[in-house]
């Protein structure tokens, strides 16, 4: 399992659809995008900006019931990706597991302070490359440090003018 964090979300074009984007937190960076519903995208960022309701949401509706059982939420882990769904599982201090979407998941596990984990082979299968605008390119930014260290090459002292005492 590859440990992750919670970038944000994000609303792709055209159509706006809501994505969760989790980032491998050691190693490559990869990113992994998973489209979620508009009502789950709120919860979530409700959750990553600590919005206390007047009365509890469904995410922290559970929070409360895993916590008057007397249990914590360890972790979360995507575990699979099938036909183009998402898996994940809650896993409580005593090492039970629930199943559940992954946006309900990660949710729940940044309201409990809970680590985040991805399987290798879903960062394999669906990770992507992801540029925000503002950005440079990094294949622009190659191109500028290769014409700066050619020009460094035709350098000369006097190119620097007057030289101090």
């Amino acid at each position: 399992m590859i440990p992750v964090r919670v970038h944000g979300v994000a609303l792709l074009p055209p159509d706006e659809t809501p994505v969760m984007l989790l980032q491998e937190t050691v190693g490559e960076q990869r990113w992994l995008p998973i489209s979620i519903g508009a009502p789950e995208a709120g919860a979530l960022i409700a959750a990553y900006q600590e919005v206390e309701h007047v009365r509890p949401d469904t995410i922290e509706l559970i929070g409360h019931v895993v916590e008057a059982l007397g249990r914590r939420v360890e972790r979360v882990e995507v575990t699979a990706l099938e036909e183009g769904i998402f898996l994940a599982d809650l896993v409580f201090d005593d090492d039970t597991r629930v199943s559940a979407r992954p946006s309900d998941a990660v949710a729940i596990a940044v309201r409990a302070g809970a680590t985040l984990e991805v399987d290798e082979d879903v960062l394999d299968a669906a990770a992507a490359e992801i540029q925000f605008a503002g950005e440079p390119d990094p294949a622009d930014a190659e191109q500028q440090i290769a014409d700066f260290r050619a020009a460094l090459d035709d350098v000369k002292p006097e190119d620097f003018g007057d030289r101090p005492d």
